[in-house]
């Protein structure tokens, strides 16, 4: 017994770990992502999980934190980050020996040809034991798989949760944005209905002819057209926060009532520089270029699990109890027993199957190597685009300000000189329709500035991840 021991120890002590180790490739160096994104060379400035309270909207805050408790969708990927964790322990201790509890009666009775008949009847109960040793390292790559699937899984919810936000928060700018678009609508409804009244009394009065009136009557049901259809996409707007919540339709119509003042009444006063302090790092912060890599960790690993296969495997097994043809008696002194073998097993001919199944984990590591690649270059595109998109829509918010000031100020006179009768209402009308563009141009081009925004903090991965949970993805939820 000392002796098998010692064997088997000498085999442990010679285990070796086959298949690559992984290490990051290096498709893009540092100088050339920094260079690609215009980052600036000072000191990075940090990034909150809770981007989106900068916004300072109390109801958009509440939103999102129903969201991240109560969407499906975050559920669901929380429960997957629980398989994943429940499959990495099984797995992590696949290499290590099991042992059982047995019990069994056993009767034998053998043929007459055999000679003698015999016939024997017994009870056995103890412990059962088998460890097959991982000489190899397919174990340790097994659970080096596992490892890199739960910090993937770990990665998709960040993602997930990520996803969600931006979706709450940009759902909600647009709602706030049709309510705008509906408050603008209504008040040059009362203007236009003042306008139409005053043209009418004109007529009546043989003031003004059949053209001017009908002018007045087109442009107040103009406007009246636009409500209805406003009203429906404010109504589609709370729906979709709704069920974002995990809510059924409706459920928020008292919380999403119109604000005063609306927050896209306004652009954000952002400090643009800071679109440029961010870490080389961002690219591969963002949740889906860890997914991205962690799964081409995992299939690293199975390259080194495939090549074990190629190799002996080698099997203890071990029972120790009590054996007798009495079950009274069966725990006793002189009903001990043991027994323990050693078993060795070497692949020799399976057609081919095993080595292209290292082949075919290699073409895999290939398939996920390319999409990490791609996941690099989608990240890097879309942190650009959302930098030079809050840039350029800042500069055409200055520009539609201006437009909406003048606008203003020529509508004012325009009516003023209708109502004074020393111009037509051809202008007035034209004036109107200007001043509503005006209007929701400056409005839409306030919002865009907030999604533009949103895509900006989704893109480099809503804020730096937690050093804690990448070094403890064991972490319960």
């Amino acid at each position: 017994m000392l002796k098998i021991i010692c064997i088997f120890s000498v085999f442990l002590l010679l285990s070796c770990t086959l298949g690559p180790d992984y290490e990051r490739p290096d498709f893009y160096k540092e100088q050339e992502i920094k260079n690609s994104l215009h980052l600036s060379s000072t000191t990075p400035i940090p990034v909150a999980k809770d981007w989106y309270t900068m916004f300072k909207d109390d109801t958009l805050n509440k939103l999102v934190v129903a969201t991240l408790k109560n969407n499906p969708q975050v559920g669901a990927a929380i429960a997957k980050l629980r398989q994943a964790r429940a499959s990495f322990k099984i797995n992590s201790v696949s290499m290590y020996p099991s042992l059982n509890a047995d019990g069994s009666y056993n009767y034998v009775k053998d043929s007459i040809n055999y000679g003698v008949p015999i016939s024997t009847d017994y009870y056995q109960s103890g412990l059962d034991a088998a460890w097959e040793l991982d000489i190899w390292g397919g174990g340790r790559r097994v659970s080096e798989s596992a490892l890199a699937l739960v910090n993937a899984a770990s990665a998709d919810l960040e993602n997930v949760r990520l996803s969600m936000v931006a979706e709450v928060a940009s759902t909600y700018i647009q709602l706030r944005q049709t309510q705008e678009n509906l408050k603008i609508s209504q008040e040059n409804l009362k203007v236009q209905q003042e306008l139409y009244n005053l043209t009418k009394d004109k007529y009546a009065s043989g003031l003004t002819d059949d053209i001017t009136l009908n002018q007045s009557q087109y442009l107040l049901s103009q406007t009246q057209s636009q409500i209805p259809i406003l009203e429906a996409q404010e109504s589609a707007y709370k729906n979709s926060l709704s069920i974002l919540t995990g809510q059924l339709p409706g459920s928020l119509e008292q919380q999403l009532q119109s604000t005063k003042p609306n927050l896209v009444s306004r652009p954000f006063d952002y400090p643009l520089e800071n679109l440029y302090k961010l870490p080389v790092s961002v690219i591969r912060n963002r949740p889906d270029v860890e997914v991205a890599e962690q799964n081409l960790i995992a299939q690293n690993a199975k390259i080194g699990q495939a090549v074990s296969q190629l190799f002996p495997s080698i099997n203890l097994s071990g029972f120790l109890g009590y054996q007798s043809s009495k079950l009274h008696n069966l725990v006793s002194s002189n009903n001990d027993m043991y027994s323990y073998n050693a078993a060795i097993s070497l692949p020799l001919f399976h057609w081919g199957a095993l080595v292209n199944n290292v082949n075919l984990q290699k073409a895999a590591k290939e398939e996920e190597l390319k999409l990490y690649q791609g996941a690099i270059l989608t990240a890097a595109n879309e942190i650009r685009n959302a930098m030079v998109q809050i840039e350029k829509d800042y500069q055409s918010n200055q520009h539609d300000a201006q437009s909406l000031s003048s606008q203003q100020e020529i509508n004012t006179l325009t009516v003023k000189k209708y109502e004074e009768g020393l111009i037509e209402f051809s202008e007035v009308l034209t004036a109107q329709q200007n001043l509503l563009t005006a209007q929701n141009s400056y409005t839409n081009s306030n919002a865009n500035i907030y999604l533009d925004l949103i895509r900006f903090y989704k893109a480099i991965g809503g804020g730096y991840k937690s050093q804690m949970l990448q070094m403890c993805p064991l972490i319960n939820i």
